[in-house]
């Protein structure tokens, strides 16, 4: 009786391992086909006309949110829906909070994210790739239209500059040897500019733009743009590795640029043409 339960499990053994084996050869022959037949998942999509998944926040106005018909819009938005229609694919996006977002990616709840993302650590540099920029930004000098002291950086020796104390736009100005005027944000240090109590404030391009185009008279403009060295771009970012979809997205966007496309989006949202790095 013993001899035969052996050879019963002797049996059963060489079986599990025969289908185990048979189960890993076809995995690999699977996997194997699926790189010969187009590469990735999304890139197979991206060629057979399938959807992509897109990450945002909807919460982040002018570059993603919901409209007063409660229609997801903005900047990130439909430049994402334009490179879609290049591709030939349709969109699909999922809203999340800007915390979650590359957890989102990492996870792939989404294929990739278009919510302003610049890759500038050497952390996110080695996990993600960014297709080509669609907005660039950096920081700019804003103060009243009618002062014509703004020559240069080094004009900004002496003046007086609203800004946070803990911002990096505050480091910028005690640089430029400018007197800091302590505030809370941004908006209080605008009011600060017009009421003469600062002669300027620095903060971001595309913020300053956007409060540009919502108050047109405000007798304020910008007067000093840092230097493309200094300027980060901003584009669709996905999992590193995919070089054949980076590929894709970077003609989808040469051609959104040369038809003329990025640089209505650009004046529809900001104003001004923030696809190009000045």
């Amino acid at each position: 009786m013993k001899r035969r339960n052996l050879l019963a499990l002797a049996a059963s053994t060489v079986l599990l391992a025969a289908c185990g084996q048979s189960s890993t050869n076809e995995a690999d022959t699977n996997a194997t086909d699926s790189a010969a037949t187009g590469g990735s998942d999304l890139l197979q999509r991206i060629n057979n006309g399938g959807t992509i998944n897109v990450g945002t926040e909807g919460t982040y106005p002018p570059f993603t949110y919901h409209n007063e018909s409660g229609q997801l819009t903005g900047y990130d938005v439909e430049v994402t829906r334009a490179v879609a229609d290049k591709l030939g694919v349709d969109v699909e996006f999922k809203e999340t909070q800007w915390d979650a977002m590359l957890a989102g990616l990492d996870s792939k709840r989404f294929d990739m994210v278009a919510n302003q993302v610049s890759l500038t650590t050497p952390e996110r540099l080695a996990k993600y790739d960014k297709a080509t920029a669609y907005s660039w930004s950096g920081a700019v000098v804003l103060a009243p239209t009618d002062d014509n002291r703004y020559s240069s950086w080094e004009a900004l020796k002496g003046l007086r500059s609203a800004q946070s104390l803990s911002s990096n736009y505050g480091e910028l100005a005690e640089r430029y040897e400018a007197e800091v005027v302590p505030v809370d944000g941004m908006a209080q240090a605008i009011q600060l500019v017009k009421q003469d109590r600062a002669d300027f404030t620095m903060n971001d391009n595309l913020a300053i733009l956007d409060y540009l185009k919502k108050f047109p008279d405000s007798a304020l403009e910008i007067k000093l743009v840092a230097p493309a060295s200094e300027q980060t771009g901003s584009g669709l970012v996905l999992i590193k590795g995919d070089d054949a979809v980076v590929a894709k997205l970077d003609e989808a966007m040469a051609a959104l640029k040369a038809d003329g496309t990025l640089t209505k989006l650009s004046e529809e949202f900001f104003g001004a043409d923030i696809s190009q790095q000045k």
